[in-house]
């Protein structure tokens, strides 16, 4: 039987950070059901006895990134009452950073979320994104920090997402088996990069995305007839669209097995290398 837990996870700010660490650990512990409870913006005395009250009515481990010495305490005090556990996230972090750099951290919550250069980028990037997705706007691809390309549903326009969110202008053109690429393609001093995929995983995809499409039809037959999931001619495309990139001289990633954050891990390092 598989054991269930329940994981609070309290955070000054939008517990973003928290949440991933959370997430990377207990991928490593397939037989615990893990259920996330999420308190986030904890600024105050107040809402910190509210989640304390809340955390006793369902108990479970307490993660934290409070990072307010007096937050700290009373988390510390009020888990040590309850007799739960509590994981403070950042604290040897920061005290290791302020022995290496001889400065006191200046424990501000939500330091990362200030609106400098790097949030402005940000924001410049999604707006890129939004405006060159799925081919738009070509004449604008030399704007671009790097351009995907691949045939339908390998996964472009969510890539270029995640991308903008690292600040970085991602542009996406879909290659479609028997019209030619837009020439600003050809002519970019942009890296483009290949998105592929396994043939069948991308029949996959491509049966899921149908069936939404069409009310009612939820059955694999109802859409056999388009050649859009055939394996013999997704294959075909899919054939194609690495001969392009080869002759072109452009990367290729398979997003088969890669999770959207992983195959864009992948093309920051092909940037860092090409640039």
């Amino acid at each position: 039987m598989q054991k269930i837990l329940t994981l609070h996870l309290v955070s000054e700010a939008t517990g973003q950070t928290l949440d991933s660490v959370a997430r990377a650990c207990i991928a490593q512990f397939p037989n615990t059901e893990v259920r996330l409870r999420h308190w986030n913006l904890i600024r105050t005395q107040i809402q910190l006895r509210r989640v304390l009250r809340h955390i006793a009515n369902n108990r479970g481990p307490v993660m934290s990134t409070l990072t307010d010495p007096i937050l700290q305490a009373d988390m510390e005090a009020g888990c040590a009452s309850l007799q739960i556990r509590l994981l403070d996230v950042l604290d040897n972090a920061l005290h290791f950073l302020a022995e290496e750099t001889g400065e006191e951290a200046t424990r501000h919550p939500g330091g990362q979320y200030i609106m400098d250069e790097n949030y402005y980028q940000r924001i410049e990037a999604m707006h890129y994104v939004l405006a060159h997705d799925d081919g738009q706007e070509t004449r604008g691809l030399n704007k671009a920090d790097v351009i995907l390309v691949g045939v339908s549903r390998v996964s472009k326009t969510p890539t270029c997402f995640y991308l903008a969110n690292r600040g970085i202008k991602a542009a996406n053109v879909p290659l479609v088996m028997g019209i030619e690429p837009p020439e600003a393609l050809f002519t970019t001093t942009k890296p483009v990069i290949g998105l592929t995929i396994d043939p069948e995983r991308l029949i996959e995809i491509r049966r899921n995305r149908l069936n939404q499409m069409i009310p009612g039809k939820s059955r694999p037959e109802a859409i056999t007839d388009y050649a859009y999931i055939d394996l013999e001619k997704v294959q075909e495309e899919l054939h194609w669209a690495r001969r392009l990139c080869r002759r072109h001289n452009w990367p290729v990633i398979d997003v088969t097995r890669r999770s959207i954050e992983e195959s864009s891990a992948s093309i920051l390092e092909l940037i860092a290398t090409t640039t």
